[in-house]
């Protein structure tokens, strides 16, 4: 390592009084001036870059501020305008924001997942065990002629060809069974 007398001196300086080596603190109304200049027109440009989401927007802005804030002595130093550099610099931390979360996997929050209630079979069961208790209690005829419009999903035609009986004997049995099923059922404390 060469010995330069002079840098030895200004060690010795630095050593002797503990002065740090700080760069000094950008100017204040510097980054007031690009705040009221560019704050605006820089977001309008953010917003489109993040598809109109203003809460991203805004945190790139103030991202990008203090990047120029950061790197305000060499701001001072360029000639021109300062919004191409300001622009280039909120471009980029767009796509960095954008790769990072491509680069790993969507976070879940289960808090969602135990709002949705579970769907409880024990009381699909009961209920089952209720209705089939009350369908024995009704005479054959009427059990039947539910069991094809309701259970089966038959029109009254439909049920009547498969029964073998008028159409208009099928329409009564289903009206009495329908009232012979709600008494049952409120036997076993079923209310509608």
């Amino acid at each position: 390592m060469r010995k330069d007398p002079v840098v030895a001196k200004d060690r010795g300086a630095r050593a002797r009084h503990r002065l740090p080596a700080q760069p000094p603190e950008p100017d204040e109304e510097l980054m007031r001036a690009l705040y009221r200049e560019h704050a605006g027109p820089l977001l309008a440009y953010v917003l489109r870059l993040v598809a109109g989401d203003r809460q991203r927007a805004e945190d790139v802005v103030q991202e990008t501020l203090i990047r120029a804030w950061k790197n305000a002595g060499s701001l001072n130093r360029a000639t021109g305008s300062v919004r191409p550099w300001l622009v280039t610099v909120a471009r980029r931390i767009v796509i960095d924001g954008h790769r990072s979360r491509q680069a790993r996997p969507q976070e879940v929050d289960p808090s969602p997942l135990e709002v949705i209630p579970a769907e409880d079979e024990i009381d699909k069961a009961l209920w089952l065990m209720t209705l089939s208790d009350a369908l024995d209690d009704l005479t054959p005829a009427h059990r039947e002629v539910l069991v094809e419009t309701y259970f089966k999903g038959r029109t009254v035609n439909e049920a009547a060809r498969t029964l073998g009986i008028p159409s208009g004997t099928v329409r009564s049995r289903v009206f009495y069974a329908l009232r012979s099923m709600k008494l049952a059922l409120e036997e076993r404390g079923v209310t509608a």
